[in-house]
């Protein structure tokens, strides 16, 4: 498909998903017959998307251009970062998955759940310079929440483009090194344009380091006399080194729950990245043959999640793990905005089934972002020194917090772009301008579908949650054309009906009045009409009624 958005001679840059949000990380370089894509995540429902599993970016630019794909490069190896990866390639053909260290083990991993799809994944390493004709692909390791944090280089022919991935500035980490001295080299040999990751732009502080996090959980776990019981995300390997090193110091056993957390935990073994010595982890059945003091139980729940584990072992449907009196429960994380309300309810929970439950607070560092403060973005720009500046990875206000950042920090006004997903930004060595738009909507995974979830099913769904269901079941004659006995009523959400017996009678008797005055008006059987009367009439008398609009379902049998 020849490309109409920008011109021949100019690098496009644009995100499919991450702007405006956080989640779906999806960016794309993209220079005459070459695109490089950067990341394909996932993002997970919020409330309002009912039945909904994982939102994805549209692929539909992807697909029309596949021909010039050249690679699909990983940062790392978050949910939101990977978690898209197999409903890409069912879709768009892509040559090579680029990933290191951890993230290739939890992509294959992944894979492992969606049989039959073919891919290519290569491990790239981080002095590597993977070349195409046009541009060229290298790398620079990163501090995160996960191991194996990359940022990405681009190199095109009108300079380049820098991709930070998701990043933090801890110079005491539980891991690797950042590579500063790379980081400089880049901005002191010029840098055409800037991706970084905002989602920490509204915190004005470092954050603090793993470390000093590693520390606060050994002296929690020393004082524990009875189970430690500790909630974090699965994918914070760094994390869960850390629960392993303290219930080990402590001459604990652990025992993980939840399937994300003991995937993580497998993966980690396998890779080297969570050490214990043989015995350490036990399988639940073998819990009984300790005391509560020489078990750790590690699991998934810490936002909340209603059928996460902690959750589960919270309101007692967990079948394995009930709470003892002395259990104390460890949140290593902080709330995700719109997750506070399920959080406070597991803790209340917990609480009231004799639990103590600490959280992260200042008195307690049971958790640190993985996403650096506005700061350590600061940092990253004058390392950088971008002629221009794209923020990425954040909610609109982190974006716009992000840009005059940039500004405050050497970044020419008028040179910054807080864009939406779909954007292009078109480069030259000395200039950049937004070309047009091209399709980047959200697209609805609902078990193992794809596509197939759209708006009006998901207004449905919101009708139904809200105000019910009410449908009506009419029987007609089809020789006589006359309606057979009264039309039945039957509601599902809306109303009890047994309490509402003149309201039902009511409604049967207008839908019966109703359809006799149609099949007295036509020749023939109008089903599509009557349907379509029978809604009308409901919807306003029903409103009227009780001031809601349940989902109105008419039925007509013809006998």
């Amino acid at each position: 498909m020849q490309n109409q958005i920008f011109k021949k001679h100019e690098v496009g840059v644009f995100a499919l998903g991450g702007l405006g949000e956080v989640g779906k990380n999806m960016y794309v370089v993209e220079y005459q017959n070459e695109i490089v894509i950067i990341d394909a995540g996932v993002m997970f429902p919020d409330e309002s998307l009912l039945g909904i599993d994982y939102v994805i970016p549209d692929y539909t630019y992807l697909q029309q251009n596949q021909d010039k794909i050249k690679a699909l490069v990983i940062t790392h190896g978050h949910e939101d970062h990977i978690g898209g990866i197999p409903w890409l390639l069912r879709h768009v053909k892509i040559p090579k998955i680029y990933a290191n260290g951890l993230a290739v083990g939890l992509i294959k991993n992944k894979m492992r759940e969606h049989q039959g799809i073919q891919y290519n994944l290569l491990e790239f390493f981080e002095n590597d310079n993977i070349r195409f004709k046009h541009l060229a692909v290298s790398f620079f390791r990163t501090n995160h929440s996960i191991p194996d944090s990359f940022g990405v280089v681009v190199k095109t022919p009108h300079g380049k483009i820098v991709h930070t991935g998701d990043f933090k500035f801890d110079f005491t980490p539980t891991g690797k090194d950042a590579d500063y001295a790379k980081m400089a080299r880049l901005g002191t040999e010029g840098v055409l344009c800037l991706l970084s990751d905002s989602t920490g732009a509204e915190v004005d502080a470092f954050t603090k380091s793993e470390t000093l996090v590693s520390e606060s959980i050994k002296e929690i776990f020393s004082n524990i006399e009875g189970r430690a019981v500790v909630a974090t995300f699965a994918s914070n390997i760094h994390r869960v080194q850390q629960i392993v090193e303290a219930s080990i110091a402590t001459k604990r056993k652990i025992a993980v729950f939840g399937r994300s957390m003991e995937r993580t935990v497998e993966v980690g073994q396998e890779m080297g990245y969570i050490k214990a010595p043989h015995g350490t982890f036990v399988g639940s059945k073998a819990l009984r043959h300790f005391a509560p003091h020489e078990i750790t139980i590690l699991c998934t729940g810490s936002q909340g999640e209603p059928f996460a584990a902690l959750s589960r072992i919270a309101n007692g449907s967990h079948r394995q793990i009930k709470v003892q009196p002395g259990d104390t429960v460890i949140f290593s994380s902080s709330p995700i905005p719109g997750n506070q309300s399920g959080i406070n309810k597991t803790i209340n929970q917990l609480f009231k089934r004799g639990a103590n439950v600490i959280t992260h607070s200042p008195l307690n560092d049971t958790h640190t972002s993985g996403h650096g403060g506005n700061e350590e973005l600061k940092l990253m720009l004058k390392l950088i020194k971008p002629k221009f500046f794209m923020p990425i990875h954040g909610e609109h206000r982190m974006l716009k917090i992000h840009a005059r950042t940039g500004i405050a920090t050497g970044v020419k006004k008028g040179n910054e772009f807080v864009l939406d997903n779909g954007d292009v930004l078109a480069l030259t060595k000395k200039t950049a301008r937004v070309a047009g738009q091209i399709p980047a909507n959200n697209v609805y995974i609902d078990g193992k579908g794809i596509g197939d979830i759209g708006s009006v099913v998901l207004k449905d769904r919101k009708i139904l949650s809200e105000d019910g269901l009410l449908s009506v079941v009419i029987t007609i004659d089809e020789k006589k054309r006359k309606r057979i006995g009264e039309s039945v009523i039957v509601s599902r959400g809306f109303v009890y009906m047994k309490e509402q017996t003149k309201l039902t009678k009511d409604l049967s008797k207008k839908v019966d009045d109703m359809v006799t005055s149609t099949l007295d008006k036509y020749d023939t059987i109008k089903t599509g009409l009557i349907k379509r009367d029978i809604i009308r009439l409901l919807n306003d008398y029903i409103f009227t009624k009780t001031e809601r609009n349940p989902m109105i379902l008419p039925v007509v049998k013809l006998v």
